[in-house]
């Protein structure tokens, strides 16, 4: 029997106001590393990972990390059709970021519709807080126990992380590919042709292996 390079592709997307650290949060996930010095996003860059969920299965994650100026807004709304999941992504030391979760999420429903995305409430920078060690001076903002409440209100996952660290970031992404999965087996999810957000895997032809990388990163920024 074949194995399959990777059984299912879900397309995510990362929403949320620019600096909260949604590339930083990407970069990790897909190289292992802590960019020092990020800059902001022009439109939209992509990034893809395999992962395996708790079956197994492996799962090719496409992550389209999106600018979160306002003057880029048009831009990334294209690219919200076509997600079957969203992170939304705020900085644990900007209150106003957390504020702004509301739009980000009621603007990722409107143009995901009719489908249903997964979504899970991501907060960033943990590191800058707590512990007698900090030199940064960074004030938590957005209490835990807060930001959970708005999870548990509103049915979204909830994750702490930190990309200095690499704290729970590895959970962020899994949190909802398990949870895009889960439906699919459920049969909520159905792979639908025109739609992108899911997309079944394939074969390597006559065995052959393309020897493809557990996080290979792909970069391409729009305008």
């Amino acid at each position: 029997m074949v194995d399959p390079i990777f059984d299912y592709q879900f397309r995510l997307i990362l929403i949320g106001d620019s600096t909260v650290g949604k590339s930083s949060l990407l970069k990790y996930f897909t190289d292992g590393k802590f960019a020092e010095l990020s800059d902001p996003t022009v439109g939209v860059d992509f990034f893809a990972r395999i992962i395996e969920v708790q079956d197994g299965t492996r799962i090719k994650l496409q992550l389209w990390d999106t600018a979160g100026q306002e003057r880029f807004r048009s831009i990334t709304k294209s690219y919200y059709r076509n997600s079957v999941g969203a992170l939304l992504v705020y900085d644990v030391c900007n209150r106003s970021s957390f504020e702004h979760i509301p739009l980000w999420m009621m603007e990722a429903k409107r143009h995901i519709e009719p489908h249903r995305p997964v979504f899970a409430l991501v907060g960033c920078k943990i590191d800058l807080v707590g512990g007698t060690d900090n030199k940064n001076g960074a004030r938590r903002e957005v209490s835990c126990e807060e930001a959970r409440m708005f999870a548990e209100e509103n049915g979204l996952h909830h994750v702490e992380t930190s990309a200095k660290t690499g704290m729970n970031v590895e959970q962020a992404f899994v949190l909802v590919a398990q949870e895009v999965y889960n439906r699919i087996q459920t049969g909520e999810y159905k792979v639908e042709d025109g739609w992108d957000g899911i997309k079944t895997g394939f074969n390597r032809p006559n065995g052959m292996d393309f020897n493809l990388l557990e996080a290979e990163t792909v970069q391409s920024t729009c305008c």
